[in-house]
């Protein structure tokens, strides 16, 4: 005798990726809790994290010092870049005291490490100042106004913006360009609580180094990158610079722009005598004398 004939084949019976989800009520205890930490976990805010995995001893003629390699990332998978800076001591003081100024009350409980007046180059006592000061540096940051404060970006960058800018003002571009690109990874990591004005000394010191190195492409992105934070928040010493460059570069590269251009005349005309007719160039080799 024939069987019966069967129905068509349940695809979820084949694809068990097409099977429908569990119910809350058919997950354990542990399944919920996975999920519970999942969710936590993308929902997460990202915060910047501070390590100081090494030092080095610097000897010198009259003076014999410490620096402390400060790495600088970001929480969370998606950032696997670490960038560091190299800071004394008296850096951290003097930085510290700069936030004391104008906020001693909310500061009132994040302590920086005492200087030592004897054992200062101990390799125990080196390295337990040295997890002293990644500490200090979380506790810093968990205090809202010391990380928005402009002295907290600037305790990162501002030595490395001098030498780039040294750099630059002696010719030195290619140099100068691999420092400024340090300086911009640094900074972007910031920017969540910074202002975005922080980017532009950089880019436009960035798009100066491409121009003199003979990379336009590179130029104009750097500048053009530069430019809404200029319009926002009214840099009015940038504005007509980098739009000076853009139609410049714009033209060698064969770029549309008519709107930069005529966004450069209604400025000039807008603000006659008020507009520097400096170049991007003048304008950064001033920058952080």
């Amino acid at each position: 005798m024939a069987e019966p004939e069967r129905d068509a084949t349940d695809p979820t019976e084949t694809d068990p990726t097409l099977a429908p989800a569990p119910s809350c009520s058919s997950l354990t205890t542990k399944e919920l809790q996975q999920n519970l930490r999942a969710v936590k976990q993308r929902e997460r805010p990202v915060r910047l994290l501070f390590e100081i995995p090494s030092f080095r001893i610097i000897e010198q003629a009259l003076s014999k010092y410490v620096v402390y390699e400060v790495v600088v990332m970001r929480s969370g998978s998606f950032d696997s870049h670490r960038v560091s800076v190299e800071r004394r001591y008296s850096d951290f003081s003097r930085f510290h005291h700069k936030l004391l100024e104008e906020f001693s009350e909310e500061l009132e409980e994040v302590l920086l490490p005492r200087k030592l007046l004897t054992g200062n180059f101990s390799p125990d006592v080196i390295s337990e100042r040295r997890l002293a000061l990644q500490d200090y540096l979380a506790k810093l940051f968990s205090v809202r106004c010391a990380r928005h404060s402009p002295h907290f970006s600037g305790f990162f960058t501002e030595q490395e913006q001098r030498r780039a800018h040294g750099l630059l003002r002696a010719g030195q571009f290619q140099p100068a360009l691999e420092q400024l690109q340090s300086i911009l990874e640094i900074q972007e990591k910031l920017l969540p609580w910074q202002r975005p004005t922080l980017v532009v000394p950089t880019l436009s010191a960035l798009a100066v180094c491409y121009r003199d190195l003979e990379r336009p492409e590179q130029a104009f992105a750097a500048a053009q990158r530069a430019l809404p934070p200029v319009r926002r928040y009214g840099l009015r010493r940038y504005r007509a610079p980098l739009l000076g460059l853009l139609v410049d570069l714009g033209y060698e590269l064969g770029r549309p722009v008519a709107q930069l251009q005529e966004e450069l005349t209604a400025l000039r005309d807008s603000e006659r005598g008020e507009v520097s007719s400096r170049s991007l160039k003048e304008l950064v080799v001033q920058e952080f004398i």
